[in-house]
């Protein structure tokens, strides 16, 4: 059976400094969030401390800035240099669009036995969701955040009563993010029926034929229909991909549940 790409190397690099960023974040700045907690406190003990996790926790800012910008570039390019509009509309955009809100329609509709599952198309309604989530959050923790390490030299063109304000934003804001990433995100992903316990495609960058006739028909037709997929054709992942995959994600997935309840058990002893 044959095998396409679905994400080139670069996509899949970007996703895992992503990754480990994002954990490196949410393991440093959970103590500070929750300095009364007890798990907290000896989460900051194992890490050397509340300063070294504070250092820890501006290394990893600095791996997703990083991350973020290099995308930027990327889609800059491919825009400006490359002229190739699609990422703005059309059927490889993330952008959301009317047929969106229909598949979305349609899909809930299939949930509950009254109507046909819609034929997805390169990327979902539910995919485009986590981008923008994490493309808005980035942006906003990303700024709260830096002003926060640079007080100094933001004081001097900004007020700072706003210093305050970043403070909560910053603290909130990662909250949220770090409860949707290891909850909906991964269930999206992962959790999800027919790919649990692993969708290995950001590791590997493929899919097999049967998977992109099943799960993104309208992407399939297109490409068949313009002799496209001869173009995206490759070789299977090498043997050693796959489980390590497989370890890798039984890790997060697990951390990202501990992570989880961790939150909840604080937030019910912060109001008693």
């Amino acid at each position: 059976m044959a095998t396409y790409r679905r994400f080139d190397a670069t996509n899949r690099v970007l996703h895992g400094f992503l990754m480990l960023s994002f954990l490196g974040l949410a393991a440093t700045g959970l103590p500070l969030l929750f300095g009364e907690s007890r798990w907290a406190v000896i989460l900051a003990t194992l890490m050397g401390g509340i300063h070294i996790a504070g250092r820890l926790h501006r290394v990893s800012a600095t791996i997703l800035i990083l991350v973020f910008l290099v995308h930027l570039v990327r889609v800059l390019k491919q825009l400006v240099i490359d002229r190739d509009f699609g990422a703005l509309w059309g059927p490889s955009s993330m952008v959301p669009q009317p047929r969106d809100i229909s598949e979305m329609i349609g899909h809930f509709k299939w949930f509950l036995g009254l109507g046909e599952r819609p034929k997805f198309g390169r990327y979902t309604y539910w995919e485009k969701f986590d981008y923008w989530a994490v493309f808005w959050g980035m942006g906003i923790i990303g700024f709260s955040g830096l002003l926060l390490w640079f007080p100094t030299a933001f004081a001097r063109i900004l007020p700072g009563w706003l210093f305050n304000i970043a403070l909560l934003i910053h603290g909130e804001e990662a909250l949220l993010a770090v409860v949707f990433i290891f909850t909906v995100h991964f269930f999206n992903t992962h959790m999800r029926p027919e790919k649990f316990p692993l969708d290995p495609v950001i590791f590997t960058g493929r899919l097999s034929e049967h998977e992109l006739r099943e799960e993104r028909p309208a992407e399939y037709d297109q490409l068949a229909a313009s002799g496209g997929l001869a173009a995206i054709e490759v070789g299977p992942a090498p043997s050693w991909v796959i489980p390590s995959a497989r370890i890798f994600a039984a890790v997060v997935v697990s951390t990202g549940v501990v992570v989880v309840v961790l939150i909840v058990l604080a937030l019910i002893q912060g109001r008693g």
